[in-house]
């Protein structure tokens, strides 16, 4: 399986998009340190992840999220609960 994940920094509530095939791998990697993009705003929270069987629709996914179109827009309305729950 590969997933397509947003995760919020707990230290300035940034949202940072990627995928990976190995979930709970990468969250430790970023809370970590070990990913240059997101090494400043730790610690990190998953809050949303969406599962697939093809590395090619999860990385098109990922794109088209990191594009901050519509499909963003989407995403952050269905889970903006989460976006605005206090951590």
């Amino acid at each position: 399986m590969f997933y397509v994940y947003v995760i919020k920094s707990r230290k300035d509530d940034s949202l940072y998009i990627g995928y990976s095939d190995d979930l709970k791998r990468r969250m430790k990697e970023h809370n970590a340190g070990l990913n240059f993009s997101t090494r400043n705003k730790v610690p990190w929270e998953l809050i949303y992840y969406e599962a697939y069987k093809s590395k090619s629709d999860a990385k098109y996914r990922e794109s088209n999220l990191k594009r901050f179109a519509k499909g963003y827009g989407q995403l952050k309305n269905r889970i903006k609960s989460s976006l605005n729950q206090a951590l």
